[in-house]
């Protein structure tokens, strides 16, 4: 049975839970490793000139979670399949190596351990966002941003590598 708003199977709301809960945590994590790092480690690196100022990320990640949140709810209530399985699967992985990241780049004050992970962070995300619009465009959609932001991210992180190795 299909709801007649969104045109998705019924599911039980308290799944929306899952992928909530999973995103709270990592920006909890993710915050936990890098706020004590960002002065006086980050703010004494040497930055390209295209790295934004500290504020912007607050609000870019936060627009980001939600997205995710959301695309990752559609694919939750989509039907089961392999395809769907898959895409929560990545999705998790990706996850995963968002965390891992903070903890890498700034608990470890290391930008060439962030750097050897956010590589493989980007070809998951880049994989998640293709999976989840097979599964329910709009989830696909919806991520497309991470992948564009985690692709500055790279972008970065590498320059702040280079100009500080």
């Amino acid at each position: 049975m299909t709801d007649a708003a969104t045109g998705l199977p019924r599911r039980p709301w308290y799944l929306a839970l899952i992928p909530i809960a999973a995103i709270v945590a990592a920006s909890v994590l993710g915050q936990m490793a890098t706020f004590p790092h960002l002065a006086p480690w980050y703010a004494g690196l040497s930055k390209p000139p295209f790295n934004p100022p500290n504020w912007v990320f607050g609000p870019a990640w936060t627009t980001l979670y939600v997205l995710m949140a959301f695309a990752t709810i559609r694919v939750i209530w989509q039907p089961e399949s392999a395809a769907r399985t898959r895409a929560l699967v990545l999705f998790a992985l990706q996850l995963l190596f968002n965390i891992a990241w903070s903890w890498m780049f700034f608990a470890a004050e290391n930008p060439l351990l962030g750097l050897i992970n956010i590589v493989p962070q980007l070809a998951l995300v880049i994989a998640t966002v293709l999976v989840f619009y097979r599964v329910d465009r709009t989830a696909g959609i919806a991520l497309a941003p991470l992948a564009l932001w985690v692709s500055f991210a790279t972008l970065l992180n590498v320059s702040v590598w280079w100009l500080n190795r």
